[in-house]
């Protein structure tokens, strides 16, 4: 299982690391935190299960083709950005393959010889797919703080807001259930909400 630090780890010290091939740890690492955010992409993008882990394995190997090119520069990008234009050039690759109706075609230009970007879909395809980027990568800052905040409270009180607030539990049933007062299930969902809210905080402060 991958623990909540691993989930989000895109500090500059991973970055360099992922700048040597024969890192495997750190490549483990990546691969392990943005499997799930760029297949997510994919397939809310309207790809079929076996082109969304096309569209991850391709663009891991673009990441790593081009990861010296990489700088890291608050002003002029994010990795976060760099890595959705990364999976958004895949996802492309993808429609075009539908779009040849299994016709044969020539190989793929390399990255850097591509001759679109950002803007080559149709613009509302455009914005379409940035905005399921935002909620994916969002939901799995989500998921990384609760993990955190999880491994912090006790058993008893993350049971009590798990059954109440991710499973979406009545109060009465929660309470019935595990034997305890309304007041309690509040105050655990009060108490670990703030908990994550901070961790979010945490993250988003530091990841680049």
């Amino acid at each position: 299982m991958v623990s909540s630090d691993d989930l989000f780890p895109t500090r500059s010290s991973l970055l360099t690391r992922l700048k040597h091939w024969d890192d495997h740890d750190g490549w483990k690492r990546f691969f392990d935190t943005y499997w799930r955010l760029i297949y997510g992409a994919a397939v809310k993008s309207g790809l079929s299960d076996a082109e969304a882990q096309d569209v991850v394995q391709e663009t891991v190997i673009s990441v790593a083709k081009k990861m010296d090119e990489f700088k890291y520069d608050p002003a002029r990008g994010s990795f976060k950005g760099w890595l959705l234009t990364l999976t958004r050039w895949r996802i492309t690759d993808q429609i075009r393959k539908r779009d040849r109706h299994g016709q044969a075609g020539g190989s793929q230009p390399e990255d850097g010889a591509r001759t679109f970007d950002m803007e080559s879909l149709p613009d509302e395809q455009g914005v379409r797919l940035e905005a399921i980027w935002d909620a994916e990568w969002q939901k799995n800052l989500t998921d990384a703080a609760i993990e955190r905040v999880k491994r912090k409270v006790g058993a008893r009180q993350y049971q009590l807001f798990d059954l109440h607030v991710i499973k979406e539990w009545p109060v009465a049933d929660v309470a019935k259930t595990l034997g305890v007062s309304d007041c309690a299930i509040y105050k655990a969902k009060s108490r670990i909400s703030a908990a994550i809210r901070k961790e979010i905080e945490i993250l988003e402060a530091t990841l680049i």
